[in-house]
């Protein structure tokens, strides 16, 4: 039986949770930090009419919907469909052959009509938002590689291209882009009553988001002269834990490193997504034969199904598991630090009694048939974590919200 090198001690969930806390502060002083912590110029709305078009590409699909507002009532998705969009469907695309497969799916939908004016993009990669709530892409992640969209705005060309598509039933008027952790936050809004709220993306990829008041944020730009908290997509999963010793990151996660397209980036991610820990679990096992698309997914079917397998291959499946769970508890852990102690990491705000947690992604709401899932191991570690900050008074309630990437898009849509 192979050593568990995988789990976490809670002093050092705390370290990292204190060392996400301080690069956070760093990135929301100046660009180009290590935790970028990208403002997004939206500020979302409330009380919506009419119908919007919501698109969403995560990493593995592209998703387009139409959702429907009527005042004083939860959003309706009336029509949901999408299609294959990961590295393996992209490779060798450029813009125009992804925002040619983009349409295709568009125009099919059947309550896609001339109401249909603006349009919420949930565009899961790092991107710079603009004032008028556009985007600029800043880099590729998941494996994803489109040379000649980088640096340049992200919703423009897809609206131009969209208004010119042979068949599309409408003009679109606007586009907002959002990443896919500020959808999610945004979806959670929907349920009020909270002190402070936070989005999670825990699936192929691993991100988190917040509110966070822009005396706060000393890099905002000058000319924003919108409402006090702004969305943050801290893009988290850049965080880089070192690799050996007692450390927190293993040998076998620098393998995972150089074995993908960027590598030293998003070495915090490439430990917990779904993305990346199948290949921990097939780098920790290299004498035996494993598909290459060895995913989270897979990795939690081997756990579910001991009979199938040898006993030590499920139990380090369960370890990875359970290290990724460990890891996004020390993300939030870092985030509330944030939130509740600006300047002293000794004082705390002690109004954030209550934070809801939004939370969306695959990973997240996995299911371990043989042990705790994954979203109860979060919370186990995060209550830790937590209680040895002295911030047992605080209390994080997860809600699971259907299709939170289309509705938080749609939201931004109309903001």
């Amino acid at each position: 039986m192979r050593n568990n090198v995988f789990t976490l001690s809670t002093e050092q969930l705390k370290e990292i949770g204190l060392g996400l806390q301080q690069k956070i502060m760093e990135g929301l002083r100046k660009d180009g930090e290590e935790i970028a912590c990208l403002p997004t110029y939206i500020n979302p709305g409330k009380d919506f009419e009419g119908k919007t078009l919501a698109l969403d590409w995560g990493g593995t699909n592209f998703r387009a919907a139409i959702v429907q507002f009527q005042k004083g009532e939860k959003p309706v998705i009336l029509e949901n469909m999408k299609l294959p969009l990961s590295c393996k469907e992209t490779e060798g695309f450029q813009q125009e052959d992804l925002f040619h497969a983009m349409a295709g799916l568009i125009v099919q939908l059947k309550h896609l009509d001339t109401t249909v004016t603006h349009i919420g993009y949930c565009f899961s990669y790092p991107a710079e938002s603009t004032l008028n709530g556009d985007a600029i892409l800043l880099r590729w992640t998941k494996e994803i590689e489109i040379p000649d969209m980088l640096n340049k705005l992200v919703g423009k060309p897809l609206l131009t291209y969209l208004n010119n598509y042979e068949g599309m039933k409408t003009q679109f008027k606007t586009i907002k882009v959002v990443n896919d952790t500020i959808a999610c936050l945004f979806a959670g809004l929907t349920q009020p009553g909270y002190d402070s709220y936070i989005g999670l993306i825990a699936g192929t990829g691993t991100n988190t988001a917040a509110l966070i008041h822009k005396s706060h944020i000393k890099k905002l730009n000058k000319e924003y002269n919108g409402g006090d908290l702004i969305p943050i997509n801290l893009e988290s999963g850049n965080l880089k834990p070192k690799y050996t010793g007692k450390e927190y990151l293993t040998e076998i996660d620098q393998r995972v490193d150089e074995q993908s397209k960027d590598r030293h980036r998003q070495l915090f991610e490439k430990a917990m997504s779904g993305g990346y820990i199948g290949s921990i679990f097939r780098n920790t096992f290299p004498e035996i034969e494993i598909e290459p698309k060895f995913d989270g997914e897979k990795l939690t079917n081997l756990m579910n199904y001991p009979a199938i397998y040898k006993e030590e291959y499920i139990t380090v499946a369960r370890q990875i598991y359970i290290r990724s769970a460990q890891l996004v508890a020390a993300s939030l852990a870092g985030l509330t630090l944030t939130l509740t102690s600006y300047q002293d990491k000794n004082t705390y705000d002690k109004s954030i009694l209550n934070i809801c947690l939004a939370a969306d992604g695959s990973l997240f709401w996995s299911t371990d048939k043989n042990g705790k899932d994954y979203n109860e191991w979060v919370r186990e570690y995060l209550e830790k974590i937590l209680n040895n900050f002295g911030l047992e008074h605080i209390h994080f309630h997860i809600n699971k919200l259907d299709d939170a990437n289309l509705i938080g898009s749609a939201i931004a849509a109309l903001s």
